[in-house]
């Protein structure tokens, strides 16, 4: 059974509010420097010399979706959009810029944008867990809340 299923379903719900969490901490630290370090003006000049294509609109997207998605992440709301968003962020940046042969980050590689990556793609096809925003708004619409509103209830002969 351990093989096929993994963790028990708490432990996978709160592993997966850890992993919401160091993940949006890291995105909101970037996206705050991008935002009040750099400015989006600067952030804008710094895509343009990276040769970013379109860094009057890629500046913004990617300071935005870091502070705003890594908000958002943390709380666990919206989670497949706010994931997908992150991940295309991710990904874009590391083909664009950090595609080099080095891993290390801080030869300019790619390993921190391919693990941040890798982790938003892996929320968003798991889901945020229970202990998050969309788990408390979306819950009343599983299969569970239609056996107790009678819904899967046989009809009466």
């Amino acid at each position: 059974m351990y093989a096929t299923t993994g963790l028990p379903t708490l432990a996978r719900d709160v592993i997966a509010l850890i992993a919401r969490i160091g993940l949006g901490v890291i995105l909101i630290a970037h996206g705050w420097q991008k935002f009040n370090e750099w400015t989006i003006a600067g952030t804008t000049e710094s895509f343009s010399q990276m040769g970013v294509p379109v860094p009057e609109f890629a500046a913004p997207f990617a300071t935005f979706v870091e502070l705003i998605g890594g908000t958002l992440l943390i709380l666990g709301a919206f989670t497949p959009i706010v994931s997908a968003l992150i991940a295309i962020n991710l990904l874009g940046a590391l083909v664009i810029v950090h595609f080099v042969p080095q891993p290390f980050v801080s030869q300019g590689g790619w390993e921190l944008v391919a693990a941040l990556s890798a982790g938003a793609l892996l929320i968003a096809a798991m889901g945020p867990g229970r202990f998050s925003v969309d788990r408390f708004v979306f819950r009343s619409k599983g299969p569970r809340a239609r056996r107790v509103s009678g819904a899967h209830a046989p009809a009466a002969a």
